[in-house]
């Protein structure tokens, strides 16, 4: 097949290295002049490292450079992309700074008509294809709130960007920054900031639990989350081996007491009692939706006065003082100076080259995307999405994925009816929306659940590893090279 990409960051890449191995050609969009997605040098922030270590942050074919530290920066992470890309010989099938700006199905919806603009030039003739896949990216279209007041800041000299807009420091140096939010993005801006800007202000409209990367200094973090035992530690939608019916049955005290004990060390080597900043609700609600490590040097600023955390607050305007100067009114009646104002306030989970029609096909009426295992629309044909299910490991994921699609276009997928989809999807959502009290993303949000995700791909095919690999994944992080041979034995199956 003639198979369309929309976005170079993991998931679309390795769909392309996937596909192109199954004997599809492979065409990947991509509006940045570099491959890496949210890593791009375009998007990543000032600040951006992973939270994953380097061993399990990586595809199965290969592993991160060995000289690389414990948690890449952004700019490693890029760089790591670009490798993949030459060694899979991907170059020749990617159109970088070209985007797409539309995507519509052939009147007989036999296929699709891709219309891109190069940049600086015109928009090209529709090209015709025999599917799409969507990867452009849940966390790649930010969300900016509609402040009242944003002319008169900006009028005033004031500025508001997302994270994801603000590429050096050099930008805050010297002024009053007011960061919006207090997600893995936020802290990350505000913690690389602070050294340098006049003063900065955090906005936290609810305080969200963070898990330092080394838990008393000496337990790396991975040995805790990125085990199939972290996983299984919060409950999933079904209980599906004995080991977490254990830890959710009999066994509930045990975990509880697990659980609890991670928070009490993680809220006393924080010094969030100290701080002031210990969130609301359990520990466990770190899983709620997503999973954030604790920035380096962030609670050490805070306890140094050099950020200020506004906890339980919104941005309710932009005003000017009586000065001329912008800033900011806030919802626990203080007034702060302005002068940049950093939104790390989410993403828009949206595919805007897709006409209304098709979109509201893909949709509830929530807003949720229905796909069945987080890839296949209900009542769109030839077309698949990629990376539409935040994963603790992105990479692994969006490999697992591209294989599942692979098998599903070469037919050696028993899908279960329709019906059975639907009903399947429904539920799903239903649980994911109601365990993260609306979080979930539209329907997008796997995390914690990310083993759980890749099994459901892998075992759709009958491609799981061994029990004897998964069993070493209870206790050791996820090494992505025990899944090295999946796609081969697939395209040995299908005769590929």
């Amino acid at each position: 097949m003639k198979i369309a990409v929309v976005g170079a960051g993991f998931a679309g890449l390795a769909s392309a290295k996937i596909l192109a191995e199954f004997g599809h050609q492979v065409v990947v969009f991509d509006k940045a002049p570099d491959v890496g997605g949210v890593w791009s040098a375009t998007r990543r922030y000032t600040g951006l490292y992973t939270q994953n270590n380097k061993g399990s942050y990586s595809f199965s074919d290969l592993p991160m450079p060995k000289h690389y530290p414990e948690w890449p920066s952004g700019e490693q992470v890029q760089a790591y992309l670009e490798q993949y890309v030459e060694e899979h010989g991907l170059s020749a099938r990617l159109r970088l700074s070209t985007e797409v700006v539309r995507a519509e199905l052939t009147d007989a919806e036999d296929g699709w008509l891709i219309t891109s603009r190069h940049v600086g030039e015109a928009v090209g003739d529709p090209e015709p294809f025999d599917h799409l896949i969507v990867a452009n990216g849940i966390f790649s279209d930010p969300v900016i709130p509609a402040f009242g007041g944003l002319a008169e800041l900006m009028r005033a000299g004031g500025k508001v960007v997302a994270a994801s807009q603000l590429s050096s420091v050099e930008e805050a140096r010297g002024k009053n920054v007011v960061v919006v939010g207090y997600g893995k993005s936020a802290c990350d801006v505000a913690g690389e900031i602070g050294p340098v800007a006049e003063r900065t202000t955090v906005v936290a409209r609810q305080l969200l639990w963070k898990l330092p990367k080394k838990l008393g200094n000496t337990l790396n973090y991975k040995y805790l989350l990125l085990t199939r035992l972290g996983e299984a530690l919060f409950r999933y939608q079904t209980l599906d081996n004995s080991m977490e019916k254990f830890l959710h049955g009999p066994g509930n005290a045990v975990r509880g007491s697990m659980v609890s004990s991670v928070g009490a060390l993680s809220k006393k080597q924080l010094r969030l009692e100290h701080l002031g900043l210990v969130p609301r609700g359990d520990f466990a609600d770190i899983a709620r939706s997503t999973v954030s490590l604790a920035t380096d040097g962030f609670y050490e600023q805070v306890a140094d006065g050099s950020i200020v955390v506004h906890r339980d607050a919104e941005v309710e305007r932009f005003a000017t003082d009586d000065d001329g100067a912008p800033v900011a009114v806030l919802s626990d009646d203080s007034t702060v100076r302005a002068d940049l104002v950093v939104c790390g306030t989410g993403f828009h989970q949206r595919v805007p080259f897709l006409d209304q029609d098709v979109t509201d096909r893909l949709l509830d009426d929530r807003g949720n995307f229905l796909l069945y295992r987080q890839i296949l629309p209900h009542d769109v044909p030839h077309l698949t999405f990629a990376g539409y299910n935040s994963s603790f490991f992105s990479p692994l994921s969006a490999e697992m994925g591209a294989v599942w699609t692979a098998g599903y276009l070469a037919g050696a997928l028993n899908l279960p009816p329709l019906e059975v989809r639907r009903e399947h999807v429904r539920d799903r959502v239903d649980w994911m929306e109601k365990r993260t009290e609306g979080r979930h993303a539209r329907g997008t949000n796997v995390i914690p659940f990310s083993m759980h995700q890749v099994d459901e791909l892998l075992d759709d095919l009958g491609l799981n590893v061994s029990r004897f690999a998964q069993t070493k994944q209870w206790l050791l992080p996820v090494d992505p090279k025990a899944y090295r041979g999946v796609s081969g034995r697939l395209r040995a199956r299908v005769g590929a």
